[in-house]
Parts: structure tokens; sequence; C-alpha cells
């Protein structure tokens, strides 16, 4: 059993080095001193492709190079004799690198990392997610599960909503459906803690993570909401690892069988089809 005291202090310090990222500016981080962007899809539990994620991001070799990855928890590896969901471990893996590399590696938010904040239960394949989780850290840390919980959702809280580059690029979870960003306040993006009420359903935070409107012109309004060009997106599954949702917009997926990211330059001036082209899928041929 990991020692709960240790992980806490990790987790902790990894809360404060997320709110102190240089660059950020309420829930956006301009990174600074970066040459090029890894955005990795929603992982949830996806252990293996965590591991190969950072072994083709090599970030020791690459200075330069920083790592973004989204929704980590909530997957389909599970501890025997149901045990719960494995995925906290994604979130200790997380906190370990960001203490490692405080300026370049990046958490962003998400609609299940929300959930768990708020405490809305998500329920897929008749069970419900959070209990699985809930149950998984127990297994982990047996009477430090509550410690370790209460610390992973003060983490949730401090996370960024967004990862925006020098040449347009705005990373997020998801674009808010159209019928939602006449209400946006946009304030919160700038702002460091959140109200209750945001957190909720037709709230700002709530349709920055679960949108899943893809209208090219839902796009377009939303880019011009937040000065941005492209957008490079998870949230939503992708059968063959990624998509081009709109003129303006990639998702990409971080879940088997073709978990995938998208590794572009920073330095220079992109296009919606040279971020496609950016795309991989780690174990693909490509590989």
């Amino acid at each position: 059993m990991p020692d709960p005291h240790k992980r806490l202090n990790t987790i902790r310090r990894a809360i404060e080095l997320t709110r102190a990222t240089p660059g950020r500016a309420g829930g956006i981080i301009t990174p600074e001193r970066v040459d090029e962007v890894m955005v990795v899809g929603d992982l949830h539990g996806n252990l293996s492709a965590f591991t190969e994620v950072l072994r083709r991001a090599a970030l020791d070799r690459h200075p330069g190079r920083h790592l973004i990855l989204q929704e980590l928890i909530h997957g389909k590896l599970m501890y025997p004799g149901d045990g719960g969901d494995r995925s906290h471990q994604l979130l200790d893996l997380f906190t370990a690198l960001k203490g490692q590399y405080p300026d370049r590696v990046h958490l962003i938010l998400g609609n299940h990392e929300l959930s768990e904040m708020t405490g809305r239960v998500i329920v897929k394949d008749g069970e419900t997610l959070n209990e699985k989780f809930r149950a998984g850290i127990t297994t982990a840390y047996g009477a430090g599960a509550g410690e370790i919980f209460q610390a992973y959702k003060e983490l949730f809280a401090a996370l960024p909503l967004a990862i925006r580059t020098a040449n347009r690029v705005f990373v997020c979870h998801t674009i808010p459906d159209g019928d939602s960003l006449d209400a946006l306040d946009l304030d919160l993006l700038a702002a460091d803690t959140w109200p209750p009420e945001a957190l909720e359903r037709h709230g700002t935070i709530y349709a920055l993570t679960w949108g899943r409107d893809t209208a090219g012109e839902t796009a377009d309004r939303f880019a011009a909401m937040v000065d941005a060009d492209w957008f490079i997106t998870g949230h939503q599954p992708c059968d063959e690892g990624f998509r081009l949702a709109n003129h303006r917009q990639i998702i990409i997926d971080g879940t088997n069988p073709f978990p995938a990211y998208c590794l572009f330059p920073t330095t220079k001036p992109m296009t919606i089809g040279s971020l496609l082209r950016c795309v991989r899928i780690l174990g693909g041929a490509d590989g």
C-alpha cells in the first residue's frame, strides 16, 4: 500500500505548483519558454497509454516541450475483487510529474473532474463511475483514503480551464454548446476561484467542460470570445483516435484502441490542416 502521508505531500505540492504555473492568469495558462506542445486526449485510466505518452514526450530531452493532459480519471482498469477503479494512479503520476516539471506539465479541467468536485453522478454501462473511483482510492490507501480523496478534489479545483499558445491555439476540454454562449461569464476565465453556481448545469464552468456542440458557427463564435483561431479538445470519443470536428476544432481521444496526441510547434503560424498533420496514434504504424 502506498504511504498516504507521502502521497498527500505530493498532491498538495502539485496543487501549489498548479496555481503558481508561470503564465497563468486565472483559469488560462499562456506557457512561457515553450517551443512545442504535446496535447493528449482523455486518458480515463489508460495507464499503458500514459506510460507511452511519457516516453514519447521525453521531457528530459526536450526542454522547450510542454505536455498537456486531460481527463485522467474514471476508467476501465480495475483492482481485483471489485476493488474499484485504478485511474487515481494517473493522478498520482501527474502530481509527481508536476513536481518534476512544474512549468511544463499541465492538467486541464474536464467534466469528470468537475463531477467529483460537485458530487454529480456519472453513470456508464450501468455503473456509477464516482463510486468505482472512490473504491479504488480506498483499496490503495485504506484508512487514509478520505484525506487523499479530499486532496484530489482540491487539486481539481486548482486546475486551469485552458492552455493558450502564442500561435493562437486554444487547448480546452470542449467548446460550450451554442445555446449557452450568450450566458457565459467570461470574467470567470480570469478568476482564481469560481462560485458554486458556475459549476452547476447552465453555469459557465459547467458549459466549458460538458458541451458537445461541434457546429462550425459555434466554434467561430467561441473563437471570437476567447481570441483564438484553433481549438484542440477532448471530451468526445473518436473511433479512430481523433477527428476533425469543424474548420477550427480537432478532437483527440486518449482511450483504447487508438489513443491519440497532437504534438505541434508554437513558434510559427498554424492552420487547422497543419495541426491535423501533427496528430499521432500511440502504438500506431506511425509510432
